[in-house]
């Protein structure tokens, strides 16, 4: 009994770890698209079953599925501005279309994509972060204002509790270590909630109008549709997902002392590509390997794939009662506008991480980055620049983040991939080499 509830406890452990990312996403989505509360409700309730789901397919070893790793999935932040992005301009429907067809491309290339990661170097993978993290603070900042739109946009009390939000935020990172430091976004967010409530800012009617079960449904926004540069920005999305996740396995690797082969990468690639199927189908999210559970582990000591795997059920539990899902929306909307700007100021943090060793190796990479970084940024701010461009070229440069990421893999292959570039550098290395100092 007293082993049960200790392993209880470590699983409830790692879903605190990963429930302020898990359930950010869907809020911040489906506030942007202007969804209700009863499909918001809906959103971070499926989004939490998904998340114990694609975690269970990544934990089991099987002959096809899972790294068997204890890895933990969540929806990935890399997919909110490009989600928000498809949605404003095509619509709902062609987002779940754009991630079915993402997960079906990472099945396919689940065999071989280790062979394809040549391709996203850090210099890459750091600039799509970047561009990702930097195009979604605009989000951030509408919403500390309390929302486009509004009508109180900019009021004392929004500012106040944004603000305050944030910096309860920085006040329990700064004073605090290990797993609360770990959930430092997620007591923001009730901290938030609480001083909201005194305010009367906060509104409990979705809790009560939501049902304790709810049976989950394909499809719930309607068919999905397909368009051509929304499947392109999420393939993106899913590799640059993947080479993320990529890091994960060999940390974890590496903490549990198991070696991990090329068929168990490709296992484990084929289990977020199903992850990914199954958020299209659904209507969830693309998800990843949470880096943050990798610290948790690494903390606590314990590696067990036990303790994973009653994580996961957890959040499918989790998942199957809509007032839990419920108790999320009711967040006012300047506290997560506070928590975004940690929250995104992180991805543009990593990607910045990314990108500090290997700007410093060579004057091209810094042009790599100097030339994706403001592209990406630059469409993002005047996407009519290309408006007068045939519609088939506009599928390429229409979206600031598929632009820079093209960019990006682009002079990736011209400066450092090309045969004429890889003969240079071995010219000079072997001239390099043969060079004798004189005495």
């Amino acid at each position: 009994m007293k082993k049960a509830f200790g392993e209880a406890a470590l699983g409830l452990q790692h879903v605190l770890a990963m429930y302020a990312g898990a359930i950010l996403v869907p809020l911040i989505v489906g506030a942007a698209l202007g969804l209700t509360s009863e499909q918001l409700t809906y959103l971070v309730s499926i989004d939490i079953l998904l998340c114990g789901v694609a975690t269970l397919l990544q934990v089991f070893n099987s002959r096809y599925f899972g790294i068997g790793l204890p890895v933990v999935l969540g929806c990935t932040f890399t997919a909110v501005g490009p989600m928000i992005a498809i949605g404003g301009q095509y619509g709902i429907s062609a987002i779940y279309g754009s991630i079915l067809v993402s997960g079906l491309f990472v099945i396919a290339v689940s065999g071989f994509f280790g062979s394809l990661v040549r391709f996203f170097p850090p210099v890459v993978t750091g600039s799509v972060v970047t561009i990702i993290g930097i195009t979604l603070i605009p989000v951030a900042i509408n919403n500390m204002g309390g929302g486009q739109g509004s009508e109180d946009f900019g009021s004392l009390s929004n500012i106040a509790l944004s603000f305050g939000t944030l910096a309860f935020i920085i006040f329990i990172y700064k004073f605090s270590r290990g797993f609360m430091r770990a959930v430092s976004i997620l007591l923001g967010l009730i901290g938030g909630t609480v001083a909201a409530w005194f305010m009367g800012k906060v509104d409990f009617s979705p809790i009560a109008e939501a049902s304790y079960f709810h049976v989950v449904q394909p499809f719930y926004f309607g068919m999905p549709t397909f368009e051509w540069s929304a499947i392109l920005t999420m393939i993106l999305v899913a590799l640059v997902s993947l080479v993320e996740s990529t890091g994960v396995y060999f940390a974890l690797s590496d903490i549990t002392k198991k070696e991990i082969k090329e068929k168990d990468l490709a296992k484990g690639y084929r289990s977020e590509g199903l992850a990914i199927f199954l958020g299209g189908i659904f209507n969830a999210f693309p998800y990843t390997a949470y880096s943050q559970n990798v610290g948790l582990i690494q903390m606590s000591g314990v590696k067990s794939r036990k303790i994973i795997f009653i994580a996961a059920i957890m959040l499918i539990v989790l998942g199957f009662v809509p007032k839990i899902g419920a108790m999320t929306t009711i967040i006012p909307t300047p506290v997560l506008g506070g928590a975004m700007i940690a929250m995104f100021g992180m991805v543009i943090a990593q990607g910045i991480k990314m990108l500090s060793g290997v700007i410093s190796e060579s004057q091209e990479n810094s042009m790599i980055v100097a030339c994706s970084v403001g592209l990406g940024l630059g469409v993002t701010v005047v996407p009519e620049l290309f408006a007068l461009l045939p519609a088939g070229v506009q599928i390429l440069t229409s979206n600031g983040i598929v632009a820079g990421s093209l960019t990006a893999i682009g002079l990736n292959i011209v400066f450092h991939m090309l045969p004429s570039r890889k003969r240079k550098r071995a010219a000079q290395a072997v001239q390099s080499s043969q060079t004798v100092t004189p005495h």
